[in-house]
């Protein structure tokens, strides 16, 4: 199954590469303010979505731009989440920093996973239980053990209603005790980038699955954690992803737990007044995707 999703991400990538030569032809709508589609996404997607269709006909599909259908018969447990290109307003700009992200959820459990950067033919990929890739080189976190050595990656606020000013109080609290933070623009090469060791931890809010669920297996197979701002597994549908190193994970979580929905009321308190928002703005759930 590995495999053909690696076909599959090719094959988008192929289409992705094309456009990128005449970026200035792509057609380009807004889903939203700030949240961009383009012809290329949807192209993508279906490139994606018949390849692991010809193999397998009777998975299901979640996908970013056309949405879920489910799975048939014996297969029904069987659930591809497509990300067919994150990263688009990067992409939209010329700014090489995308990929597409493919996961496979067998009966709630991610099993395979593939993000793959066309800009640079960098393909990671993981098998539960067989470790993550890179090409060929097996991959492991970094091993920094102190927050003050790490450089962590995140996503900023980017559609109406975000919390921005909730965002920017995180910042504060994050900047001072690490060596620098960095944002890219696509949440599943972030979490990828973990993985490799190339970041040492990542943190963002208002992702959707398919921004997270393929990173999210490479990150634990290369020896990392995975969940939401208090530490929590169970992190996928939530909207906030943490990942990490396991010595910097706890130290991320002392610092972001405090943010999370699942928060305690003391601290979304605090919370809504360093960030000077009204009472229940923290916890009002926002649309939309990472883009």
């Amino acid at each position: 199954m590995l495999n053909v999703a690696i076909k599959a991400a090719r094959a988008a990538g192929t289409v992705i590469n094309r456009a990128a030569l005449d970026i200035e032809s792509v057609r380009v709508s807004a889903k939203q303010t700030n949240d961009f589609v383009t012809e290329v996404d949807h192209a993508a997607e279906q490139a994606i979505i018949e390849t692991l269709l010809s193999a397998y006909p009777d998975h299901g599909i979640w996908a970013e731009e056309s949405g879920r259908r489910e799975g048939k018969g014996r297969d029904k447990g069987y659930v591809w989440i497509i990300d067919p290109l994150d990263g688009t307003t990067n992409f939209i700009h010329g700014f090489p920093v995308y990929c597409v992200s493919i996961a496979l959820v067998v009966n709630g459990r991610t099993e395979q996973a593939v993000v793959y950067d066309p800009t640079r033919n960098d393909l990671f990929c993981a098998t539960r239980g067989r470790g993550a890739y890179l090409n060929d080189r097996r991959l492991r976190v970094a091993k920094r053990t102190q927050l003050r050595d790490c450089l962590i990656s995140t996503g900023f606020p980017f559609r109406p209603g975000d919390h921005f000013q909730t965002f920017m109080q995180m910042l504060q609290d994050v900047m001072p005790k690490v060596a620098g933070v960095r944002r890219p623009g696509a949440a599943a090469l972030d979490l990828a980038y973990v993985a490799a060791g190339f970041a040492d931890g990542f943190f963002e809010t208002g992702l959707s699955p398919w921004d997270v669920a393929a990173g999210a297996l490479l990150v634990t197979e290369a020896g990392g954690l995975v969940g939401n701002f208090t530490g929590e597994a169970d992190f996928l549908e939530q909207r906030e992803c943490m990942a990490a190193n396991p010595r910097i994970y706890g130290q991320m979580a002392n610092l972001l737990g405090k943010y999370s929905k699942f928060a305690s009321a003391g601290d979304k308190a605090a919370v809504r007044q360093a960030a000077q928002l009204p009472s229940e703005a923290q916890d009002e759930p926002q649309d939309g995707s990472a883009d």
